[in-house]
């Protein structure tokens, strides 16, 4: 850890409360959506996965979950904020600012 935080998460997979099948029969992942490090027992934001009951889709990489521009992301209900901050889910900012003090 830097400073006490924990490093960008590259390679992130997804973990998710709910599985569905796809047209192909390929599962992909519903519900609640975590970030998680492959080699792990746990989510990018602490969640123990056996624990929380989250499915692990190593086949699924963390930015085809997000609801702008996923692939599966058809049936995800929620996608976990602190692991979309650790994992770099938004490719844009939420908010601009217009008027900037001199």
């Amino acid at each position: 850890m830097v400073g006490g935080r924990r490093p960008k998460v590259s390679g992130a997979r997804v973990a998710a409360s709910g599985t569905w099948t796809d047209d192909e029969g390929v599962r992909a992942p519903a519900g609640e959506v975590h970030a998680w490090e492959p080699g792990t027992n746990q989510t990018v934001c602490g969640l123990p996965l056996h624990r929380a009951g989250l499915t692990r889709f190593s086949h699924v990489p963390w930015s085809e979950v997000q609801p702008d521009t996923g692939g599966v992301a058809d049936e995800v209900g929620w996608v976990c904020p602190r692991c979309s901050a650790a994992a770099g889910g938004r490719a844009e900012r939420r908010w601009q600012r217009t008027d900037p003090r001199p």
